[in-house]
């Protein structure tokens, strides 16, 4: 997702596997990721902005102070459809997608990216599009 920059607060080589967190910043008018699913939950606390949030059929916007919970297996997509940036925290049961994150924030700014975010990261499955434009 080119259109993020990542922040990684916890990673799992710190919580034994458990749980990751990052803090997440999405674009304006971001269409954001594909629909997709994955084998692990995530939550998503909004700091700034707002989101549109697709899981399964439902569609929904969080702003500041609002939490997104999509639990694992579950189809779900995001996308910034305002004009201003979104900030928000993930936190990821077990660890893991912190790696791809890692490994995308490196490449963007043309560094190596660090040693533990280059075990494998979980596998994502990518169902549907992005969430359409209105």
């Amino acid at each position: 997702m080119p259109d993020l920059r990542t922040t990684v607060l916890l990673h799992g080589e710190q919580s034994g596997g458990h749980v990751s967190m990052m803090e997440n910043v999405v674009a304006a008018r971001s269409p954001g990721p594909p629909l997709h699913l994955h084998d692990f939950d995530e939550a998503f606390y909004m700091l700034e902005g707002e989101l549109i949030f697709q899981v399964e059929d439902e569609l929904f916007t969080k702003r500041a102070g609002e939490l997104a919970f999509v639990p694992r297996n579950v189809a779900h997509a995001l996308a910034n459809q305002t004009d201003a940036d979104a900030r928000y925290l993930l936190v990821c049961t077990p660890a893991g997608l912190e790696r791809l994150f890692a490994r995308m924030e490196a490449a963007s700014q043309d560094v190596e990216p660090p040693d533990w975010a280059l075990q494998p990261p979980p596998e994502v499955i990518e169902v549907g599009p992005q969430i359409a434009r209105p």
